[in-house]
């Protein structure tokens, strides 16, 4: 089967799945939509099992801007947070998800910090259980209670088990084995924890198997990585995200959206597909696609965006003041795209540092940026014999240093693999660092 007719069929089937949830076939009865007709008004969804109005655009706060201290040390810088946590509130975001992982710790106090200046039930916290290496009952407890205390709150709206990436294995050795489930269903009932549910990264079985608990444990809500690259196209261990959506959807599961932007890379496409969606909406961005995508099916309760920048927040909350659902025919156009768009070798990284810090010092998640950047705009030197090879060849070298550190590059990997089984997104880190690295070297001793 040649490209062509490659791209036919699998546009051909994969349209049909998208349809189910796009246009005036709206599915997911889970969550009921709530706006007023007309520019500049966020669209809410309803909470089926609380009756909260949650607005569709989420703020994920894994990703505050930074700025140094006195000591040259990366800190989140609060102001510009507090400035836009106002902006947002201001325009109807009242979703803010958060974990005690990001930013190195820093995430949950800076945005509690930020949110204890408004009145609380202007706003729905969600945060993480993420235990990952200790996994006993006192580091647990001690973890959660943690979490109110830095997000400077006495209950959490929407509290997730961080990352069951591996079903019924992960979920029993982190919170059943040591009795922490009991412990946080009795939270439930205290009102403490209003809506407990999980994250998810990883293979359909794992999946089903988490599905198969909902009878004894009442999954409030579950937060899948969905967009319209990974609803047909998932890749690695990851699950069609069109499957994890309609099994929520039959059990009427809210179901929170991450990666709405894949990690940014639907933002930040190849000029070929920019030109692409331009031509269909010129005054809108390439990400409001995206993010369109992610709210048109009616079982979705928010879609969370990391907005480092005032001008990201202001872009999204266009997207979604109102939302106007995708018709059947835009949805067929974004999976076409996507499907070009898998000719492109970018690595499905989504700078979520859930591998840093690296024990050698490589800056891991800024390594597969750069690369990934220079692949999308197409400025990638391949080829010596091309007449502008010599120019890119030097801008690509003289770009990474810039943007990564010597000491911080791909060559510094030994390959202990100690990053791999943090990576939610299942990337083989020492086989793309290395294979980075070996284009690096043949472009700096000209032997590509």
């Amino acid at each position: 089967m040649d490209r062509r007719e490659f791209l036919t069929k699998t546009a051909a089937g994969a349209t049909t799945l998208l349809a189910a949830s796009c246009g005036d076939k709206k599915t997911g009865a889970s969550a009921s939509s709530s706006s007023v007709p007309g520019e500049g008004t966020m669209t809410y969804r309803i909470n089926p099992n609380t009756g909260d109005k949650v607005s569709i655009l989420g703020y994920g706060c894994m990703r505050w801007p930074m700025k140094k201290d006195e000591n040259g040390r990366d800190v989140v810088d609060q102001e510009q947070v507090n400035t836009l946590v106002d902006y947002a509130l201001e325009h109807g975001v009242n979703y803010f998800d958060c974990a005690p992982v990001y930013l190195q710790g820093q995430c949950e106090y800076t945005t509690g910090t930020a949110l204890k200046r408004h009145p609380r039930a202007s706003y729905y916290i969600a945060t993480k259980l993420s235990n990952f290496g200790d996994p006993s009952q006192e580091e647990a407890k001690r973890m959660y209670y943690n979490s109110l205390e830095q997000l400077q709150t006495d209950y959490i709206d929407y509290y997730l088990l961080h990352s069951l990436n591996d079903g019924t294995n992960n979920f029993n050795r982190r919170f059943v084995d040591n009795g922490m489930m009991d412990f946080l269903l009795e939270e439930r009932k205290a009102g403490r924890v209003r809506n407990l549910g999980f994250s998810f990264h990883g293979p359909q079985e794992g999946f089903d198997e988490l599905m198969a608990l909902h009878d004894k444990y009442h999954w409030d809500f579950v937060q899948i990585q969905l967009n319209y690259s990974d609803w047909r196209l998932a890749s690695g261990r990851n699950t069609r995200a069109e499957y994890l959506y309609e099994e929520l959807h039959k059990r009427g599961i809210p179901a929170v959206i991450m990666e709405p932007l894949q990690g940014g890379r639907l933002s930040k496409v190849p000029d070929n597909i920019v030109a692409r969606l331009k031509a269909r909406e010129p005054e809108k961005s390439v990400a409001s696609w995206a993010f369109r995508f992610a709210g048109t099916p009616e079982g979705v309760l928010t879609a969370l965006s990391g907005m480092t920048y005032m001008e990201h927040l202001e872009d999204n909350i266009k997207s979604y003041s109102p939302l106007v659902p995708l018709t059947d025919e835009e949805c067929d156009f974004l999976f076409e795209t996507a499907i070009l768009m898998q000719q492109y070798p970018t690595i499905p990284c989504n700078d979520c540092k859930y591998c840093m810090p690296c024990p050698y010092g490589i800056d891991i998640p800024s390594v597969f940026v750069y690369y990934n950047k220079r692949v999308n705009e197409v400025t990638i030197p391949t080829d010596r014999e091309n007449k502008n090879y010599r120019k890119l060849r030097k801008s690509f070298l003289d770009a990474y240093d810039k943007a990564v550190p010597a000491l911080r590059q791909a060559d510094h990997c030994i390959g202990c693999r100690q990053c791999v089984e943090h990576c939610p997104q299942d990337i083989d880190i020492p086989r793309q660092l290395r294979r980075i690295d070996e284009y690096v070297e043949k472009l700096k001793q000209n032997t590509l």
